[in-house]
């Protein structure tokens, strides 16, 4: 996110606009947190992880006499229009603001690790997000490995598996537990057995949190309630490691082309989009279908760990 705040801010700049940062989202709105921004403000902020700006709910944004608050801090201020970074809240809360108040433009970019807003083939986290569960899972394997265990690992996804897929696929993971499939325990318990006759030294399972099974401690319950022994069990839970850390390359040039990419489209009088990028191309999605719809997994990548597992 750091990366689009100092593309937005400096693309400003450059086209004769005055930028101004709003800390801590909505409610930073309503308690205009709301400071004039310049170059110097988003200096040496690409390597960092999280947002120099802050991040924070507000229930009072989701109140009519909250949000007009919030409208008489942005004209106070002179400001016309607002980059929101982030998901379904973020969009939803930009959507109904227009509805009551037409005259601020708003424009969304995709911010969650969980990669499931339409209108990107990537949001802005996933890409550091998955290379930093994958190089977590990479180092406990090495204790699999040594220790003959069966791992099962916890992954962020409690609507979509996107991050459990594709680190389940470059881990070499056995079996990947998301939330668009059921699971089928007896069926997890006879793959894990068939992997032990391959005199493979250990087992690995990725579980997204939201799978309908439970967390990665109840199906590592299940599977051991079914009689399995040939591994000695082990847990463990990525947790909001996944969130954090230095962005990865991938993840800053994305960033940074999307926030360039929003302060064009104010530029141009574009409002009420989700601003992302599909096959190379900048593309704009209204936040109704952005909100309302999801990502679909390729199904695809469901059979690429059936096949090499």
């Amino acid at each position: 996110m750091n990366a689009a705040i100092r593309a937005v801010v400096r693309t400003a700049i450059n086209s004769g606009i005055t930028p101004y940062g709003i800390y801590r989202g909505y409610r930073g709105m309503i308690e205009d947190e709301i400071e004039e921004m310049d170059g110097h403000s988003v200096s040496n902020i690409l390597q960092l992880g999280g947002t120099i700006l802050r991040s924070a709910r507000s229930n009072r944004f989701r109140t009519p006499e909250g949000r007009q608050i919030a409208y008489d801090n942005l004209k106070k201020h002179g400001i016309e229009g607002v980059v929101g970074i982030g998901g379904d809240g973020t969009l939803t809360g930009a959507r109904i603001f227009m509805k009551e108040h037409p005259d601020i433009r708003f424009v969304g970019l995709p911010g969650t690790i969980d990669n499931d807003l339409v209108g990107t083939d990537y949001t802005i986290g996933y890409d550091t997000a998955i290379n930093t569960a994958m190089r977590a899972i990479d180092k406990i394997k090495d204790t699999a490995n040594s220790f003959d265990r069966l791992f099962f690992v916890e992954v962020m996804g409690r609507d979509a598996g996107f991050i459990a897929l594709r680190v389940g696929i470059a881990t070499g993971a056995e079996a990947v537990l998301i939330p668009e499939s059921k699971t089928d325990i007896d069926e997890l318990v006879h793959r894990l057995r068939k992997n032990s006759l391959k005199r493979k030294n250990s087992a690995l399972v990725i579980v997204a949190e939201g799978d309908d099974a439970g967390g990665a401690f109840a199906i590592a319950d299940q599977v051991k309630a079914k009689g399995f022994e040939q591994y000695e069990m082990r847990v463990s839970i990525l947790g909001h490691i996944q969130r954090g850390g230095s962005p990865t390359c991938m993840d800053r040039m994305l960033a940074s082309r999307l926030g360039m990419e929003a302060v064009k489209a104010l530029v141009d009088g574009v409002s009420g989009v989700l601003v992302g990028k599909k096959c190379k191309d900048i593309v704009y999605t209204p936040f109704e279908k952005a909100i309302k719809d999801k990502q679909k997994l390729n199904p695809l990548l469901l059979d690429i760990v059936d096949l090499l597992s």
